[in-house]
């Protein structure tokens, strides 16, 4: 045998060797990154219709992954949108029902940052120390578990802030209504790795050296924005190949407060709304929005922003090799909103979905749903499967292989879980099975929604509208009156649905 020869012979075994070694070990169990942005309409980007905002890389992931276009949040608005998805529960049986504030209880204190007067203790109704959540579960099941961006399941101080609740990294605001602010006084940082023992707060210095709202807000330049995904993208960077990850970015644009910075993406739509169309909006300093006389600009640039750092994650997994092995999932929390100058009726002229944010139609719920799995998934797809957030739970446990989720974790029989696995629609492995009814309930505008094939029930106050969404999906005729039997059924699973809070916190009126 020549030496080139048995050369190559060598390596051909070599490489069969190491093939068959390959073949026997398992495969490393699938990573997880959920975000979810805050306050996207189901129009807002380009790959469900948007004409007026670009975002190439969220398109893009939807023409490698799945689509769907009928799914839901878990409420209409921020909190207890997230506490469904943390926690598989629907709104009518998870404890955080609403945005209970802490940060209002007379503990303010006068110059705590610079000459920025803050509060003392914020946040909001923490999560049942009960009732297990998504990345308890996952730290359990021997997965690193990071979040970046908006908390909301507790007040600084309570049972149930990151470092409590199964998170190993933590960077971000601790509450919703301090996230309304982009140039903060201050975020919130929790690191086992360094050593941390809780979440705590971490001053942004070059920040306070400037005024919070009105002349001077200007000057300030540590933008929340780019810092959160900054300290997502280092985390992601420090994931290896041999230890499954769930991350969950739960990003704040383009809620609120429409203000950033005056880069190139900015730029790149300050002069593309003609002047008659362009939105001024004056402030409001009592919810923390800053003026802006570019309203339409800045709205439409946050959210090409927020595709930006999508774009960044892509590119973060396809460089580490892990793209193929990572579930990557885009959403919104809730419905769009009318706050801080932004304007539906300006981006959205479709008008293809009815209501906004804390609204239980269509407009309200329906979010945007993208989820990319090279390894499991066919890319292109689009499906209509009727899911909400409280099915995620379900669906993660089933991604990454944790069995009897709800027998493990599952405290007594009153503590609730309301969710179904998507993993068949995804991946096209088993029979999807389907709920009998998706359900919501929002004690602010004390409005209802239940969905149960194409009917869907809308309650405000007691009284009942009925819709066929087959035949009006704008939710503008409604056929109570015309089908007594429908809505005499859909009341009786809101009374099935709906448990008291054992609070008493977060009333809404059950119709009779």
């Amino acid at each position: 045998m020549t030496q080139k020869i048995f050369f190559s012979t060598l390596a051909a075994l070599t490489a069969a060797a190491s093939a068959q070694a390959q073949e026997s070990q398992p495969q490393q169990r699938p990573n997880i990154i959920y975000v979810m942005c805050d306050d996207m309409g189901y129009g807002d980007l380009a790959c469900y219709g948007q004409q007026f905002i670009a975002t190439p890389n969220i398109d893009k992931l939807a023409q490698q992954g799945m689509m769907f276009t009928q799914a839901y949040c878990g409420s209409p608005v921020s909190a207890p949108s997230r506490a469904t998805f943390m926690t598989g529960q629907h709104s009518g049986h998870t404890h955080v029902r609403g945005n209970k504030e802490y940060w209002n209880a007379g503990n303010l204190k006068q110059n705590a940052y610079g000459s920025n007067p803050d509060y003392t203790v914020v946040g909001q109704e923490p999560y049942d120390k009960d009732h297990v959540i998504i990345p308890e579960i996952f730290k359990d099941n021997g997965y690193t578990t990071g979040m970046f961006g908006k908390w909301a399941g507790g007040y600084e101080g309570s049972h149930s802030t990151p470092e409590k609740r199964g998170i190993d990294e933590y960077y971000g605001y601790l509450c919703q209504f301090q996230a309304h602010l982009y140039y903060p006084n201050f975020l919130h940082e929790y690191s086992s790795s360094a050593g941390d023992t809780e979440t705590h707060r971490v001053t942004l210095e070059q920040n306070i050296q400037h005024p919070y709202y009105g002349d001077g807000y200007e000057n300030r330049a540590q933008y929340s924005a780019d810092l959160i995904h900054e300290k997502a993208m280092a985390w992601i960077d420090k994931q290896t190949a041999d230890q499954p990850f769930l991350g969950i970015f739960t990003y704040t644009l383009p809620h609120a407060e429409l203000i950033q910075p005056n880069d190139e993406i900015l730029q790149a739509y300050r002069d593309k709304f003609c002047e008659c169309e362009e939105k001024v909006f004056g402030g409001q300093q009592g919810n923390r929005y800053n003026a802006t006389e570019i309203a339409h600009a800045q709205f439409a640039a946050m959210i090409t922003r927020l595709d930006y750092m999508v774009g960044d994650i892509m590119n973060k997994l396809e460089e580490k090799g892990m793209a193929d092995n990572t579930v990557l999932i885009f959403t919104s929390d809730n419905g769009p909103h009318e706050e801080g100058g932004a304007d539906q009726s300006f981006f959205n002229r479709d008008g293809l979905l009815k209501g906004l944010k804390r609204s239980t139609h269509e407009g309200g719920i329906r979010v945007p749903f993208i989820v990319r799995w090279p390894a499991k998934i066919k890319a292109g797809q689009k499906s209509d499967q009727m899911f909400a957030f409280y099915d995620l739970m379900a669906t993660f446990c089933d991604i990454a292989g944790i069995e009897n989720y709800v027998e493990r974790y599952q405290k007594n029989d009153k503590d609730y879980f309301d969710g179904i696995s998507i993993y068949p629609t995804l991946t096209g492995e088993g029979e999807q099975q389907q709920h009998d009814a998706l359900y919501w309930e929002f004690h602010e505008t004390n409005m209802l929604g239940v969905r149960k094939d194409n009917w869907k029930l809308v309650v405000q106050n007691g009284n009942c509208r009925l819709y066929d969404l087959a035949t009006d999906i704008h939710e503008d005729n409604d056929i109570a009156s015309q089908y007594p039997e429908v809505v005499k059924e859909l009341k009786q699973i809101i009374k099935r649905e709906h448990v008291n809070h054992p609070n008493g916190y977060f009333n809404v009126t059950i119709p009779n």
